[in-house]
């Protein structure tokens, strides 16, 4: 029997993934969006080389890993009655990774994020029906509590129907969690809720470069709009990946939600910026949150003049910005004490991320796979 994963090669996904096969030697079934059997492997390799080299790749593909080609949106993913058929028999957990953090877009965030949602739950309740469900996690975020500002948010009070959201991915991924409840009653469920995952705190290397250059772009920037006692509840990708594999295995969680965070003991803006500065030789930005609004206003502007490189970046501050200005943090306390780990703050590995991405111009250096290798140099 496997593990069912949803997102298996995106960023998130991939930690997970790796996790699971180097931890706990667990076989999963993974669903993958392409046309064919190695564009898939393709895709899982380029997921998974920052965790395993090739040989132990290719070790775990041809024994812990079955591939299913399918896509979350689509009746039964899109998968022959056959492959339905054995994915449904040979699952046991489901792990619902998967997600579209466009936060621009309504219409892929209604799309993925609910009816994709609907889809996968419609397939745990198949796999209940036909011989039981150990656990069902599912992945979302600590933005479903809303618009707040200046608080502790415990996960118990996050849900607010009340509140208004600041984008369609937190609006969709709230409902999400509602649809997890409602339709899955009887089976043991895991919902974690990850802040702002920016970086792994082993290395400074990622593959996930969207929230980097706007961190990268504010970093530079002489003069910031912010509040410099501000806390920015930054977390390191490998303990959002750890705490999830701990859980996901356990026969019996304490609670049922859990944010994924760094909680009360996040680092302020200021903290954040005198380590860059003070590694970096230069002096630190100077604050004036009274400019907060003139230069939401000029990024919302840049932002709706499409098609330029300067709008990409001004979209991504757009998107980034709300996080750092709510002066929020999410209480950590449930997952703390079920793993026995902490968050490790994000002032002690975020010049070595700094460094990679700008050193490297924002790409991560993939290796083709050796196949393709050999026949280029042929």
């Amino acid at each position: 029997m496997a593990i069912f994963i949803t997102g298996s090669t995106g960023y998130l996904g991939a930690h997970v993934a790796a996790g699971l096969l180097e931890t706990h030697q667990q076989k999963l079934n993974l669903l993958v969006r392409a046309k064919d059997r190695h564009g898939a492997e393709l895709k899982l390799w380029r997921g998974m080389q920052l965790h395993l080299n090739f040989p132990r790749f290719q070790q775990w593909l041809n024994s812990h890993i079955d591939i299913f080609l399918g896509d979350i949106t689509s009746p039964r993913f899109g998968l022959d009655k056959g492959d339905y058929a054995r994915l449904i028999r040979t699952t046991n957990s489901m792990l619902h990774i998967a997600a579209s953090l466009n936060r621009r877009s309504e219409k892929v965030c209604l799309n993925v994020n609910l009816r994709g949602t609907l889809e996968v739950l419609t397939f745990a309740n198949r796999v209940l029906a036909n011989h039981g469900l150990r656990r069902y996690s599912h992945v979302s975020t600590v933005a479903v509590a809303g618009m707040r500002s200046n608080e502790v948010v415990t996960e118990a009070e996050a849900i607010d129907w009340e509140r208004s959201d600041y984008d369609p991915y937190a609006r969709t991924k709230k409902f999400s969690e509602h649809m997890v409840h409602e339709l899955l009653p009887d089976v043991p469920l895991t919902i974690f809720r990850p802040s702002i995952v920016l970086g792994d705190s082993r290395h400074g290397r990622t593959t996930q470069f969207d929230m980097v250059r706007a961190f990268v772009f504010l970093a530079r920037l002489p003069l910031l709009p912010l509040r410099p006692n501000d806390r920015l509840d930054i977390v390191n990708v490998d303990f959002v990946a750890d705490s999830i594999v701990t859980l996901h295995q356990k026969d019996r969680t304490l609670h049922d939600t859990y944010h994924l965070s760094s909680g009360v003991h996040s680092p302020t803006c200021r903290d954040i910026t005198d380590t860059l500065s003070k590694a970096r030789g230069k002096p630190g930005p100077l604050y004036q949150p009274a400019l907060a609004k003139p230069f939401d206003g000029i990024v919302t502007w840049l932002a709706n003049r499409r098609g330029t490189s300067i709008s990409q970046l001004a979209a991504l501050l757009k998107v980034f910005l709300p996080y750092l200005q709510w002066n929020t943090v999410f209480d950590n306390k449930r997952v703390i004490q079920e793993t026995g780990r902490t968050p490790v703050n994000f002032t002690e590995y975020s010049l070595p991320l700094y460094e990679f991405s700008t050193g490297h111009g924002f790409t991560f250096p993939y290796q083709e796979w050796p196949e393709a290798q050999g026949r280029a140099a042929r």
